[in-house]
């Protein structure tokens, strides 16, 4: 699995029931199968990764997160996933309303925009990042909404959400001293740990 989905898989509790949004071919929800006996459904619409998690033995709906998770019932999930994916949606702030509603716990990885390195190629070149993390340049991205770890919190907090936990990793998803210290300079991915309770205590972002 990729290194996010690692730690991910560790603060998942035994037995739950998750909603993987953005699955993939299924690594993370067949992991989580067979070593924490967890069940649940995973949301993808391609067509390849689709077929990879039927072929996987994984329960997966053909379903575009954008258009909401009106399908699911209200607190139907221990456990709502979505990694990489936030800052691709159309409306990022329905669909973490949505996975609050589902979910008791809401699991999010996304690339910082606040980073150093895009501050200093804006800053020098004057243009949009592009890097071996952000390969795509401004007309062909799928990234339509950038965001820092201080816009996420912010978003949080508006929404009556609780940070339970986050993390700033660089882009092997390995913790630094810099980045415990300047999170929304120094870290490259935040992985954050949410819940529908209560307001933002647990900030990242500085």
């Amino acid at each position: 699995m990729r290194a996010d989905l690692e730690i991910i898989h560790e603060w998942i509790p035994s037995g739950s029931r998750v909603l993987d949004l953005g699955c993939g071919d299924g690594d993370l929800l067949a992991s989580l199968a067979e070593h924490k006996q967890v069940s649940g459904y995973g949301l993808e619409i391609d067509p390849d990764k689709i077929t990879a998690c039927i072929a996987r033995g994984i329960n997966v709906v053909e379903q575009n997160i954008d258009q909401g998770l009106g399908n699911f019932a209200s607190n139907s999930f221990d456990v709502v996933v979505m990694t990489q994916s936030l800052q691709a949606l159309q409306y990022p702030d329905k669909v973490l309303a949505e996975m609050l509603r589902v979910g008791k716990t809401c699991i999010i990885t996304f690339p910082n925009f606040g980073h150093w390195r895009c501050r200093w190629y804006l800053t020098t070149k004057g243009r949009m990042p592009v890097s071996d993390f952000l390969p795509y340049t401004w007309y062909n991205t799928p990234n339509i909404h950038f965001c820092t770890f201080a816009d996420f919190e912010r978003l949080c907090h508006a929404q009556g959400a609780r940070i339970e936990e986050g993390l700033a990793v660089d882009r092997e998803h390995r913790h630094s001293l810099g980045s415990r210290l300047w999170p929304n300079l120094m870290g490259e991915i935040g992985i954050y740990r949410i819940s529908g309770a209560g307001l933002a205590e647990h900030r990242v972002a500085v």
